[in-house]
């Protein structure tokens, strides 16, 4: 059996393309890599290039349901971004405090600690370390 591969990237779907493209941009300290508008597959994507090979996308259909974003559905839960340590998470603090972007604070548990909040469509997103 070969060993199971990391995750390549993760795409989430989005209500304002533009809307969101701008808040990961500043989050991420960067600009997206690719925007592609797909025609033959119904949906306009835009893909950041992030630390270590991943990417991270944005997608918009024409045919979204506009509901809002509840982990309590089936699908998708959160995104976790993986940090080094409680050093590292204290920086992410400070860091979604100076971008104004509301966070609960450092949640620690016996599994690890981390820092929960949303993007504009309220998608759930969290800063991760393993125990220390």
């Amino acid at each position: 059996m070969p060993a199971f591969p990391a995750v390549a990237h993760v795409a989430v779907t989005v209500t304002d393309l533009d809307r969101s493209t701008r808040w990961y941009a500043t989050l991420f300290d960067s600009s997206p890599v690719l925007d592609e508008d797909e025609t033959e597959g119904g949906f306009h994507h835009t893909v950041f290039a992030l630390d270590g090979g991943q990417l991270f996308g944005l997608h918009t259909f024409p045919t979204s349901s506009g509901d809002p974003f509840d982990e309590r559905r089936t699908g998708l839960d959160h995104v976790a971004f993986g940090c080094a340590d409680r050093g590292a998470l204290l920086k992410w603090t400070e860091r979604l405090d100076e971008l104004g972007i509301h966070h609960d604070g450092i949640k620690d548990a016996h599994y690890g600690s981390g820092i929960s909040f949303r993007d504009p469509d309220g998608i759930a997103l969290e800063f991760f370390a393993p125990p220390s």
